[in-house]
């Protein structure tokens, strides 16, 4: 199933952008610093085909301070069993030597991408994102400080880009599809984003769109009122 075929049935147009300014890394070290009581995820559970046990994993929700923040990406290799040529973020399964959720994190994100952790500032973690191919992932939000320098893991990453965090904010850019068979009826985020430095579109959704959608909301929570 290629998901850029499924019909668009809604565009969140009517609701607002986050603010240029809460998309600051101060603003962002005060949102993720503060107190998060009465914020609720938007999305958090996803329909399951597997019957296996959940497993714990962690990515690593990577933002680059350039002049404006931006979001680093991967496209996964197509040799991989899950989610093979999918956008998503630098992470995986958690590993029995990691203490945390944030240390599963920086260590994908290192082993995938070579992103060194001394560059990553962790901010805190968004709440966990159930998938449907039985993974309870726990996204861990962290500043990147430039420079630094990226290789990806061939057996794991096809590429890395990066997307402005304004873009992913706007929900302008937030697109509902849904697919009816008669066996189900699935309905799913998706943010395509179209590269002005490959000239190819990225097609963010599944389990990365909802995630980026719960930050959206959680930002959204967290501007001045």
């Amino acid at each position: 199933m290629d998901p850029r075929t499924v019909p668009v049935v809604q565009v969140d147009t009517g609701l607002p952008a986050v603010a240029p300014a809460c998309l600051s890394a101060e603003h962002l070290r005060q949102a993720f610093g503060g107190s998060r009581l009465d914020w609720q995820p938007e999305l958090s559970n996803e329909h399951r085909w597997t019957s296996k046990p959940p497993a714990k994993a962690a990515v690593l929700v990577a933002l680059v301070q350039r002049q404006e923040i931006h979001v680093l990406l991967t496209q996964r290799s197509t040799g991989l069993s899950n989610h093979s040529g999918q956008i998503a973020f630098p992470g995986g399964r958690q590993d029995p030597e990691d203490h945390s959720a944030n240390d599963t994190a920086l260590r994908e994100a290192w082993e995938e991408v070579g992103l060194a952790r001394d560059r990553v500032e962790v901010l805190g973690s968004l709440p966990v994102y159930a998938t449907g191919s039985g993974f309870d992932i726990t996204p861990v939000v962290g500043l990147v400080t430039p420079p630094f320098a990226l290789a990806p893991n061939p057996g794991e990453v096809d590429d890395i880009f990066e997307v402005p965090l304004s873009f992913l904010m706007n929900p302008a850019h937030h697109q509902w599809q849904q697919l009816d068979t008669p066996e189900l009826s699935r309905r799913w985020l998706s943010m395509p984003y179209q590269d002005p430095l490959s000239g190819h579109q990225r097609f963010i959704w599944g389990a990365t769109a909802g995630m980026l959608r719960n930050l959206y909301r959680f930002l959204a929570f967290q501007a001045p009122r």
